[in-house]
């Protein structure tokens, strides 16, 4: 099985004898597109973000990665630039059929954006 940017996931398991391995395998065959290629979008997006705010030489950065979601420390004075950046750069780190439609919020803390 292969991902949007063709990662590949080998599945041997698909020709297993022992039917519940067999039918896992079948479960992540079905699942290696859509879940693996959310994950090559996130992980794009990181790399373009890491690059895009280095280039533009701001104090920002990245800290933490939780399944969709990307938390950053930012200064204050770089608050409404980065969400506007991290906006951006998420929705366009793949170009798809259907729009992403990314949210980025701004707090002091990932309780307060929750």
């Amino acid at each position: 099985m292969r991902t949007l940017l063709g990662r590949l996931r080998r599945l041997p398991d698909l020709r297993a004898k022992n039917f519940q391995v067999r039918m896992e395998a079948e479960r992540q065959a079905m699942n290696t597109p859509v879940q693996g290629s959310a994950a090559d979008l996130i992980k794009k997006a990181m790399i373009d973000l890491h690059r895009e705010l280095a280039g533009r030489g701001m104090k920002s950065r990245l800290i933490l990665q939780i399944h969709d979601e990307l938390l950053l420390e930012v200064p204050e004075a770089e608050a409404e630039e980065a969400r506007k950046l991290v906006k951006d750069v998420m929705e366009g780190a793949l170009t798809l059929e259907v729009p992403l439609v990314v949210e980025a919020k701004l707090g002091r803390s990932w309780a307060e954006v929750h």
